[in-house]
């Protein structure tokens, strides 16, 4: 699953980095921030200051697709993480690669104030063991999700710039292996940058328009693995599907409606003394979803409510947050995490098919 996680992701950020018209540079950041401790059972973990060191490419679009026009021109690249998380001995250092797009918020001559989302991968030298590390209750797994949420300051001045951010840093394995409450570091940062190359200018001829005036329909599968506690216990597959409609109102902008059915046979744990069938086991929710798109690739948030739910293992309300990839000959690849208010629940690999969207591509 992990290998297959990567595959989705490089191929994401290949076809948004791959655009040499744009602007390139590269920027050197220092982070220092504290780890949150979200449970009270973790309350022993945070110890000291995390300290981290991150350098990205970065790549200053310049008006060369539609929504880099309706984005203000955003900066878009690949981040390499080094650091701590505020527990060196229990918790590790951690190395991480995550994708990222800014977004101007205000934007003038020298100066650009941005809202950051990144995703990606860590991974740590310590996770939970029961016997050299029984403390480790944070993380059980080596290699984890990444997501970077924040804002940015950036001063620009001839080829050099510099940054102040303010940031969240969040790991965790989506429940693939227990323990899982996950790591969550505040993080404030300094950073320096420095564009090479020719200089190049923005380009403004393209007009706004609608990208689809229609609603488009798809269907996707689902499939993912779930531990349930207690530590080292069986770890469950998932097996979803979904039927979809979407629209985009504009270039930043799109609303998705989704009917889900899920079978979770992490179910058979709960109540374990009560007997269970497949077919109750079969939960169905309805969804709906803010879609930010960028060309192709799209970040996702949503919420959603059980209609169907006959053992209720979990809150009735659920949430998604991740991206997803439309492929120009229909096919939608779907990275997605579920979770219920803040708890993960699994990480959502998906396939799937947009019925008419290369006609609509051609109207």
């Amino acid at each position: 699953m992990k290998i297959v996680c990567f595959i989705f992701c490089s191929i994401v950020f290949t076809s948004l980095f791959a655009q040499t018209s744009n602007e390139q540079g590269i920027e050197i950041r220092q982070k220092v921030g504290f780890l949150a401790a979200h449970k009270g059972i973790m309350a022993h973990l945070p110890v000291e200051l995390g300290k981290a060191v991150e350098i990205s490419y970065y790549q200053h679009t310049r008006g060369h697709k539609k929504w880099h026009h309706a984005y203000r021109y955003p900066t878009i690249g690949a981040t390499l993480f080094i650091g701590s998380v505020g527990n060196n001995e229990i918790l590790g250092r951690y190395i991480g690669s995550y994708g990222f797009a800014e977004l101007p918020m205000i934007k003038l001559k020298n100066y650009e104030f941005s809202w950051k989302l990144g995703c990606g991968f860590g991974y740590t030298n310590r996770k939970y063991d029961p016997v050299e590390n029984p403390k480790q209750i944070a993380i059980g797994s080596r290699v984890d999700a990444m997501i970077c949420v924040g804002v940015k300051s950036i001063y620009r001045f001839k080829r050099n710039s510099v940054t102040f951010g303010l940031d969240l840093t969040h790991f965790s394995n989506a429940a693939f292996q227990v323990p899982n409450f996950g790591i969550n570091l505040p993080y404030v940062s300094i950073g320096y940058g420095h564009r090479f190359g020719k200089e190049k200018p923005f380009i403004e001829t393209h007009k706004f328009q609608n990208p689809n005036k229609k609603w488009l329909y798809s269907a996707q599968g689902i499939f993912s693995m779930k531990q349930v506690m207690p530590i080292g216990g069986k770890r469950y597959p998932v097996y979803a599907c979904g039927l979809s409609a979407r629209r985009f109102f504009n270039h930043k902008a799109g609303l998705e409606l989704t009917l889900d059915v899920i079978s979770k046979q992490a179910i058979q744990a709960y109540e374990p003394l009560v007997e269970k069938t497949q077919l109750r086991m079969i939960q169905m929710g309805l969804y709906a979803a803010y879609l930010v798109p960028f060309d192709h690739f799209h970040f996702v948030f949503g919420m959603g409510a059980y209609i169907r739910d006959y053992y209720k293992p979990e809150d009735p309300v659920y949430h998604r947050i991740g991206m997803r990839y439309q492929f120009t000959n229909g096919l939608v690849a779907n990275f997605t995490l579920k979770t219920h208010f803040g708890r993960a629940d699994y990480l959502e690999l998906g396939l799937g098919y947009t019925l008419n969207y290369k006609k609509l591509r051609h109207e």
